[in-house]
C-alpha cells in the first residue's frame, strides 16, 4: 500500500470520534512494518489518551523500526496527557507521515522537530486537503478563537419551511430528519432564536435512534455501528444556546424543563434584571453578551452582539468549538451577513408550497444585490430518502 492508502485509513480511524473529542481536534494513527498494519488508533475523547498512544500500545515492541501514519502532527507538550512526539521516539519509531501541521500558530512544527532531532525521518503533507477538511472545527476555533458555525435547514422545493398557516411538520422525510440529528451528535451546541422557542416549543435534543435501524445514505448510521463506538442509541445532546435579547423565554418551555443537557440564554444588555434571574434560579446560564459599540446606544441595548457571543462561546473557559444553528431564518440571516456562518446544510423535500406568507428558509432584510449574497463553495449533494442534501461552504 502507499502513503496515501495508509494515511486514508488512519483519516477513517479519526472520523470513528466524530463528537467526542471536543475541544480537541479528531486524530487517527496507524504503525506499519514490513508491509503489514502492526497499531491503530484514533483519539476518543479529550484528557484521554491520543491516537499515537493507542497505536503504539497495540504495536507494542513491533513500533521499533516502524513506520507511522498520523493525520496531525505529534503534540510536543506537556497537557492532560504527555507529549506524543517524545512518546514516538522512545519507541523507536523510525519513519513518520504527518497529514498536517498543528494549526496552532503557538505550536506548529514543535512536534516535527522532535521527531527530526531524533533522526526520525519526518515526511508532511500526505492527505493534507482531507485532514484539514476532517477537522475544520478545530481548525477554526483554535485559529479564530470562534466556533465553527454551521447552519441547518429544511425547506421545499420552493424554499419554504412553513406553509401560510404555519405548518411545518414534516416538510422532509425520516431519512432527512435522521441525518439532522447525527448532525447536532456532531457538534458542541445547538442554537436558535427566541422566535422559534415562542413559536415550536422545541427540546433541540439528539435522538439517533429514530433512524438507526436501517442505513442512511453513507450506510454508516445502523444500530450496530452506534454499539462498536459506545454510543447510545440516544446518542449525544448538545448544549443548547438560545438567542433572546429581552430574556422572554417561558420558564415551562421544553428547553428549560426537561435538563437533557445544559441551557445557554444569550441576553441583551436590555434584559430585565427579574427576568434574567428567574432564569438562572431555573437552572438555565443567562450569559450577559457586551453591546456593539458601533451600533447605536438603544438599538444595541436591545439586541444580542452575535460576533460578540461566539467570541464568549469560544472562549477556552467554556471551550465550544462548534454550533449548529437551526430554527428560523432571522437568525441565520444575521449570522451570515455578519460573517459568522462557515457550512450550509440544506434539505430540500420535492415539494411546492407557495404563498406569499408563507415563511422562507433565510429572513432578516436580505442582500440588496446579488453581488453581496454569498456563494457557496465545494457544493456537494446527495439523495437522503427522497429529499436533496446540499452541503457547501460559506
Amino acid at each position: 500500500m502507499s502513503d496515501e492508502k495508509y494515511m486514508q485509513l488512519a483519516l477513517q480511524y479519526a472520523a470513528f470520534a466524530k463528537g467526542r473529542t471536543s475541544p480537541n481536534p479528531l486524530v487517527g494513527a496507524v504503525i506499519v512494518k514490513d508491509g503489514r498494519i502492526v497499531g491503530t488508533g484514533w483519539h476518543r475523547k479529550a484528557g484521554t489518551p491520543h491516537a499515537e498512544i493507542h497505536a503504539l500500545n497495540m504495536a507494542g515492541e513491533l513500533a521499533k523500526g516502524a513506520t507511522i501514519y498520523v493525520t496531525l502532527e505529534p503534540c510536543a507538550h506537556q497537557g492532560r496527557t504527555g507529549p506524543c512526539a517524545e512518546a514516538l521516539v522512545k519507541a523507536g519509531i523510525s519513519r513518520a507521515v504527518v497529514a498536517t501541521l498543528d494549526p496552532n500558530p503557538k505550536v506548529s512544527g514543535r512536534g516535527i522537530d522532535i521527531l527530526r532531532k531524533a533522526g526520525i525521518d519526518v515526511t508532511v503533507g500526505v492527505c493534507e486537503g482531507e485532514a484539514k477538511r476532517l477537522m475544520e472545527v478545530f481548525l477554526k476555533w483554535i485559529v479564530t478563537g470562534r466556533p465553527f458555525t454551521v447552519w441547518k435547514t429544511a425547506m421545499s422545493l420552493d424554499g419554504k419551511i412553513a406553509t401560510s398557516g404555519g405548518e411545518s411538520q414534516w416538510i422532509t422525510g425520516d431519512e432527512a430528519r435522521a441525518c439532522g440529528h447525527r448532525l447536532r451528535d456532531e457538534y458542541d451546541a445547538i442554537m436558535a432564536g427566541i422566535g422559534t422557542v415562542l413559536a415550536d416549543n422545541p427540546s433541540l435534543t439528539t435522538r439517533l435512534n429514530e433512524g438507526i435501524q436501517k442505513p442512511l445514505a453513507d450506510g454508516r448510521w445502523v444500530a450496530a455501528a452506534l454499539a462498536d463506538r459506545n454510543i447510545s442509541p440516544s446518542g449525544h445532546c448538545p448544549v443548547r444556546i438560545i438567542v433572546d435579547s429581552l430574556a422572554r423565554i417561558p420558564l415551562d418551555s421544553r428547553i428549560i424543563t426537561d435538563g437533557k443537557s445544559p441551557v445557554i440564554i444569550a441576553v441583551a444588555p436590555a434584559a430585565p434584571a427579574e427576568r434574567i434571574a428567574a432564569l438562572r434560579k431555573a437552572g438555565a446560564e443567562v450569559l450577559m453578551v457586551p453591546a456593539d459599540p458601533s451600533v447605536p446606544e438603544e438599538e444595541a441595548a436591545a439586541k444580542v452582539n452575535l460576533t460578540r457571543l461566539m467570541e464568549m462561546l469560544g472562549d477556552k473557559s467554556r471551550g465550544i468549538t462548534s454550533v449548529l444553528v437551526e430554527g428560523g431564518g432571522t437568525l441565520a440571516f444575521s449570522l451570515l451577513k455578519a460573517g459568522l456562518m462557515d457550512k450550509v446544510h440544506a434539505f430540500v423535500a420535492p415539494m411546492l408550497i407557495g404563498g406569499q406568507e408563507a415563511k422562507g428558509a433565510l429572513g432578516g432584510s436580505g442582500f440588496k444585490s446579488l453581488g453581496d449574497a454569498p456563494v457557496l463553495k465545494e457544493v456537494t449533494t446527495e439523495m437522503v430518502g427522497k429529499d436533496i442534501h446540499i452541503t457547501g461552504y460559506v
